[in-house]
């Protein structure tokens, strides 16, 4: 009973070992070609239909998305990839 036991443990911290190294992460990207008042909204559908996205706040005055993600599910390029493939190509802000 205890092996069973034991082995059930062990392969629940298996499964369950990338879920505790994930971490939420916030990153905010400068956004181009923002030039009218619809643009932040195709910006935000876009950074929210990639997986992983828990948050996103568009700033169409500074030009920006801040973006609240699982970095276990997600990155900074594919979030790049999703506004530039929208025709808003973005970068990390400095």
């Amino acid at each position: 009973m205890h092996k069973v036991f034991a082995r059930t443990a062990f392969a629940i911290g298996i499964i369950a070992s990338p879920a505790a190294l994930a971490e939420d992460r916030t990153i905010i990207l400068a956004v181009s070609n923002m030039d009218c008042a619809a643009c932040p909204s195709i910006v935000k559908s876009s950074l929210q239909a990639v997986p992983g996205v828990a948050k996103v706040a568009v700033s169409f005055k500074e030009k920006t998305a801040t973006i609240v993600y699982d970095d276990a599910k997600t990155d900074v390029s594919r979030l790049m990839s999703a506004t530039t493939n929208a025709g808003y190509p973005s970068a990390p802000k400095s």
